[in-house]
């Protein structure tokens, strides 16, 4: 592709066939069909308060569960952002913000650093929102994390409501992720660290539950 801040991922297992197209710089344009309705939703959230053109197709074993499905949507959607951001020159790097949603407040804070971690603090009271069984969360941000390169920070600072608290999160993600994806016009396209040089995506998570 001629613009280096998009990416486009087909992903196809035995389990699943997932297609994923990314544009940084976008204006929240969004075609999701996942086969999972909840996931479509938080995906349009990151699509909408991200500014981030996305389309994604997914077909996979649901008649099983939603967990092959769910798990390789964040993988291919990890990839897809990593090579949009090619070797990270000029972004902000860093981004934070906190979300609410009624009684839900959650923030997100994160580092494109290459470097994948994820700490995740949300306490989800309810095992399912509909027919999502709400552990996948966890799920999708570990994939994201594992194939963006993302240092990922995800805390719950008040919440009763299991869906007002994970759609406070992917808002959370998707501003936070906005922000640190922007070019800044101070770093003259150099890269954001002071080793002149990001690690690039694809080792394992580390990862740190509350």
């Amino acid at each position: 592709m001629n613009n280096p801040r998009q990416g486009e991922i087909q992903r196809v297992t035995a389990e699943t066939e997932v297609k994923v197209r990314l544009k940084i710089n976008g204006t929240g344009e969004c075609k999701i069909s996942t086969g999972i309705a909840f996931l479509d939703h938080m995906l349009h959230q990151i699509s909408s308060h991200g500014l981030i053109d996305l389309e994604i197709t997914a077909s996979g074993d649901t008649h099983i569960d939603d967990h092959h499905t769910n798990e390789d949507v964040g993988i291919a959607f990890g990839q897809a952002l990593a090579q949009a951001l090619g070797d990270r020159r000029g972004i902000v790097r860093f981004g934070h913000f906190v979300a609410p949603l009624d009684e839900a407040l959650v923030q997100v804070v994160l580092d494109c650093s290459g470097r994948p971690h994820l700490s995740f603090g949300l306490k989800i009271p309810s095992q399912r929102i509909g027919n999502y069984e709400t552990e996948l969360v966890k799920e999708f941000f570990v994939a994201v994390a594992n194939n963006s390169g993302l240092t990922l920070h995800i805390q719950q600072l008040d919440g009763t409501n299991s869906h007002h608290i994970v759609e406070a999160c992917f808002k959370a993600f998707s501003r936070a992720l906005r922000m640190a994806t922007e070019l800044d016009p101070r770093r003259s396209g150099a890269i954001p660290s002071s080793k002149g040089i990001l690690e690039q995506a694809g080792s394992k998570v580390s990862l740190d539950s509350e």
